[in-house]
């Protein structure tokens, strides 16, 4: 790592022997080739590895040391996204036989991509805890090093600046996603607070950790970019950072709510007779004794955990072993994923909000009746949202005005518009229709429908209804004209998810399920409308990246 492009290389030369070939510079990838075949080998069988560029030195090390009856091994250095990118093409260029990318994560991105003859796992052969990469001066700050401080401490310190490489495509981003929810449980409204950090790292997402350091304070490679004072890294690109760069070191911040880079040593289909016995021979060798000597001079750990070397000359890293998370099932990272992206964003919302007499009942604890809870959760759904996405608010009863059940609060604006133009004052102001009944049905329908014509390519297109009860207009449209309608108005090249919360024990689920269901959507009920910010806020940042 470092903030030269070639960084992260140059601080493996002296790692490894003499007569490995670095190729450096532009390349996208580079290749150390060991050959080992006795002279009277007539057609020796060649083996090529993929591997990640920070376990690619130890494989070459640990090749360079076997005794080959009659074979070759070249290990190539490639990302562990672009590895599996390339792995689904089939493109009739040279195809390895084994695969060590820096996590099981990449083994599952490229068999999601197509690459059927990747396996869903493979036998870790290091590992390396994924870190908060603290700014020293932020660290110290904190009270660092009499006490190292938490994710969650980090996060809420003064003027700290976050930053990220790209969840989507970056082992190290997906797996701090974990960290960050983690960070935030123990927040009056956690999935509030989580989406409230996910935006603060998405301001600063990069491609890579080397963008993200040369982002740091001091750093000479910025461009006058804004600072960065703390992201998610591998602790062992954090080493060499610290090697590198003793101008703006780094302070390793752990978390056991975060699963480690695990450096799966997976076996691809294809492999032949002559090349069965060179794999077995390497995968024995990197998994025993030899495998630790080598992987232990590149600063990684063992596969579980354990520090194989100790590093005097940088107290920023912990040297005990680390317990942490097990990799959570691939829909739970999908679901992470799915999140990322729905939080960045941009929308097109439509917000439907009931006012009928039944919101005046009183919220048990909290001295608020459920229109007051629910507009305070509308309020603060604002700062939800990307201050480009754009929100309608509607009010709906019986007969709300004149003969129609809802009428417009806010018109169509961008968030950035409603908050300067004191939106949440005039939200704060909403009361409930005392002898209003619940129309919804030819609500939801009529805005359904302007949601459809307002359709906007770029951005995700919602309406989102919410309400305490059930239909309650006897000249509205039946509820299976509703859903008929609805029905007609699906266009799977231009989805619009409704999205239903229900407040308080009197909303019918059921009927909730019907109506979201037709559009691809999904329905949210909150029995406690203590909780309804909670729910709405798990409702959005569930189904905005769904």
């Amino acid at each position: 790592m470092g903030r030269h492009s070639d960084g992260r290389r140059r601080l493996l030369v002296p790692v490894v022997a003499t007569g490995l070939v670095l190729v450096l510079g532009a390349a996208t990838w580079v290749t150390v080739t060991t050959v080992r075949a006795r002279p009277s080998c007539e057609q020796p069988a060649k083996v090529l590895v993929t591997a990640s560029p920070d376990i690619a030195p130890a494989l070459s090390l640990v090749a360079r040391g076997l005794d080959l009856q009659c074979g070759s091994i070249e290990v190539q250095t490639r990302e562990a996204t672009q590895a599996a990118e390339r792995l689904a093409l089939s493109d009739g260029s040279p195809r390895p036989q084994v695969w060590v990318p820096d996590s099981t994560l990449a083994l599952r991105r490229a068999r999601q991509l197509g690459a059927a003859d990747v396996p869903e796992t493979g036998a870790s052969v290091a590992s390396s805890p994924v870190v908060l990469a603290v700014a020293a001066d932020v660290a110290k700050g904190l009270g660092w090093p009499d006490r190292v401080p938490t994710w969650a401490e980090v996060l809420a310190a003064p003027g700290v600046v976050p930053g990220m490489s790209d969840p989507a495509r970056d082992a190290v981003g997906a797996m701090a996603l974990l960290g960050l929810q983690d960070s935030v449980k123990a927040a009056p409204e956690p999935a509030a607070a989580y989406v409230a950090t996910l935006r603060q790292f998405s301001a600063n997402t990069l491609g890579a950790e080397t963008e993200l350091i040369a982002r740091l304070p001091g750093s000479s490679d910025g461009g006058g970019a804004a600072a960065v004072t703390t992201f998610p890294a591998s602790e062992n690109s954090l080493l060499r950072h610290n090697v590198e760069d003793s101008k703006s070191p780094l302070v390793a911040v752990y978390s056991t709510a975060v699963p480690t880079l695990d450096y799966p040593f997976a076996e691809l289909g294809g492999i032949t007779p002559p090349q069965r016995p060179i794999v077995e021979a390497l995968r024995d060798a990197v998994l025993g004794d030899a495998g630790g000597d080598a992987i232990a001079r590149t600063g990684l750990r063992a596969a579980g955990g354990q520090a194989l070397r100790d590093h005097p000359d940088d107290p920023r890293v912990v040297p005990q072993g680390i317990r942490v998370a097990n990799l959570p099932p691939a829909p739970v990272v999908d679901e992470l994923l799915n999140q990322w992206a729905g939080v960045n964003l941009s929308a097109r919302v439509q917000v439907l909000i009931d006012v009928s007499g039944s919101m005046n009942a009183q919220v048990p604890g909290t001295g608020l009746n459920r229109m007051q809870v629910t507009m305070q959760a509308a309020a603060k759904a604002m700062h939800l949202f990307k201050p480009a996405t754009q929100v309608r608010m509607l009010t709906f009863s019986t007969r709300l005005d004149g003969d129609k059940d809802y009428r417009e609060l806010l018109p169509m604006a961008s968030v950035a518009q409603h908050l300067a133009g004191g939106a949440l004052e005039k939200l704060d102001r909403v009361t409930a229709t005392p002898d209003g009944g619940t129309g919804l049905y030819d609500s939801v329908l009529d805005t359904y429908r302007t949601a459809r014509r307002e359709w906007e390519p770029g951005r995700l297109n919602l309406v989102i209804v919410m309400t305490d009860g059930r239909n309650e207009d006897a000249h509205s449209v039946s509820r299976a004209e509703l859903l008929a309608e609805l029905a007609k108005l699906q266009d799977a090249r231009r989805p619009i998810p409704l999205i239903g919360v229900g407040i308080g024990p009197d909303a019918d689920k059921a009927e909730l399920d019907q109506l979201t269901a037709a559009t691809g959507g999904q329905a949210f009920v909150a029995p406690d409308p203590a909780k309804i910010t909670d729910v709405f806020f798990a409702a959005l940042s569930r189904l905005a990246g769904g």
